[in-house]
C-alpha cells in the first residue's frame, strides 16, 4: 500500500498518522459514529500521543488494562463522545487483529482477492457492520490504492467514482462540506419519509 495524501482529520499530523498506518485508519473509521468526521478520525493521533507512541499497536492496545485505556480516552479532549464504549470496541477490534492477523492490520486486506472477499474480511471485524465495512473499503480504494477486482461493486453506493457519501471521498475541506452537505440532505429526506409513513398509519 503506497504512502497516501490523507485530509480525513483535517490536521497534519493527524492525517500524516492516517496515511501512514492502517490501524489508525481502521480505528478511525471505527470511531466515525455520532461525532463529526474529522473529530473521528483525528482520534488515532490522540491515542497515539497519549499511549506515548509515533503510531497505533494492536498487541499494545490489546493488551492495555481496560480503565486505564478507557481513561486515557476519557481525558480531556475526549477521543469521542462515548470515550468508555468506544475504548472497549477499539480493544476488541484490535484483540480480533491480534488473533486473526497476528496484529497487522494490513494483513485484513492485502491479499485479499475480490472486492467481495474484502468486504466479507471487513464485516467480520468488531464494530463494522455492512454500512461501515462499505465506506472503509470505498475508502481503500478511493485513497489507499487497494482495488481488488470488483472493489467498486462490492463497496455500493459508496464505491462509485464521484460521488460526495462518506469519508471515501473526502480529500480536503471542499469535499469535508460536499460530504457533510450529503448526509444532512439524507438526514431530511429520512425524516420527511418516517413523517409520511406515520401520517398514512394514522
Amino acid at each position: 500500500m503506497s504512502t497516501p495524501t490523507i485530509r480525513l482529520a483535517q490536521q497534519p499530523e493527524a492525517d500524516s498518522l492516517l496515511a501512514r498506518s492502517p490501524l489508525a485508519a481502521l480505528t478511525g473509521m471505527l470511531l466515525d459514529q455520532q461525532v463529526p468526521m474529522e473529530w473521528a478520525f483525528a482520534g488515532p493521533y490522540t491515542i497515539a500521543q497519549r499511549m506515548g507512541a509515533d503510531d497505533l499497536d494492536a498487541h499494545a492496545i490489546a493488551a492495555y488494562d481496560p480503565e486505564a485505556f478507557a481513561a486515557l480516552l476519557s481525558a480531556k479532549p475526549a477521543v469521542h463522545r462515548y470515550p468508555g464504549s468506544m475504548a472497549q470496541r477499539i480493544q476488541q477490534l484490535c484483540r480480533f487483529l491480534v488473533e486473526e492477523y497476528d496484529g497487522d492490520a494490513t494483513a485484513v486486506w492485502s491479499d485479499a482477492t475480490s472486492g467481495k472477499e474484502l468486504l466479507a474480511r471487513l464485516q467480520a471485524l468488531p464494530g463494522f457492520g455492512k454500512q461501515k465495512a462499505q465506506i472503509f473499503l470505498a475508502l481503500l480504494g478511493k485513497q489507499y490504492g487497494v482495488r481488488p477486482r470488483g472493489w467498486r461493486e462490492a463497496a455500493g453506493p459508496y464505491g462509485e467514482a464521484g460521488s460526495y457519501r462518506s469519508a471515501a471521498d473526502i480529500t480536503g475541506p471542499e469535499t469535508l462540506a460536499k460530504v457533510r452537505a450529503y448526509k444532512q440532505e439524507a438526514k431530511r429526506a429520512a425524516k420527511a419519509a418516517k413523517a409520511g409513513k406515520e401520517g398514512k398509519s394514522q
